[in-house]
């Protein structure tokens, strides 16, 4: 509604007016633009935070116990490496995105950085998706190929019970948590980062209006 009405009273002003209610408007869009990337970037810096706490506390209250026991520590040890090292690469880059987008002082250059952040956030929510539904099924074909596995991993020690029901069993269960794990995770990003690209994408919208007119 601001920025609406700035450009309501900017096309009735003299040419020399225009062009600094123009330059008005766009270091607002820019500001908003830039506080948005910022709480890209710091909500990213919590979400690892959160999740390596997670994990720290997992590994020391003897959680992954029987995934010790079916040797898979060193398997989600490296896995976790690894995924460290990738979010903090896009970590990295949303950082990259807040200096570069605070820094711009033309109109073309920061909607071309609004597109470049919204990529990046958007490849950043498919790979933790993915992250999520690749292990899982790396991790259950580990513990499916490992005699005693689903017994040791559902705590069943039980070698009367049926173990083609028991696989049955896991199996669903398995597939109800990922795809459980799967929504909830959909929902935090949508909720968190969906929300904040809906706000950027208003910004760019207000650029390209921006930009015809001038």
């Amino acid at each position: 509604m601001e920025l609406d009405n700035y450009k309501k009273v900017w096309k009735n002003q003299p040419e020399e007016k225009n062009k600094i209610s123009a330059l008005e408007i766009y270091k607002m869009t820019q500001s908003k633009s830039t506080s948005i990337v910022k709480w890209i970037f710091i909500i990213g810096l919590l979400e690892f935070a959160f999740w390596f706490a997670l994990n720290y506390i997992g590994t020391n209250n003897g959680a992954l116990a029987p995934y010790e026991e079916l040797n898979l520590i060193k398997f989600i040890d490296n896995i976790n490496y690894f995924h460290y090292v990738v979010v903090v690469l896009f970590l990295v880059l949303f950082y990259r995105n807040f200096s570069s987008i605070s820094s711009i002082d033309n109109t073309k250059t920061l909607m071309k950085n609004i597109l470049l952040v919204r990529k990046t956030v958007k490849w950043y929510v498919y790979y933790n998706l993915i992250n999520v539904i690749v292990f899982s099924i790396i991790l259950n074909i580990l513990i499916f190929n490992t005699p005693n596995g689903i017994n040791i991993i559902s705590g069943i020690d039980n070698e009367s019970l049926n173990q083609e029901h028991m696989m049955s069993v896991f199996i669903i269960a398995q597939i109800v948590v990922i795809a459980f794990m799967i929504l909830v995770l959909w929902l935090f990003y949508y909720l968190l980062y969906g929300i904040l690209l809906k706000k950027l994408n208003k910004n760019y919208k207000e650029l390209i209006k921006l930009n015809e007119i001038n």
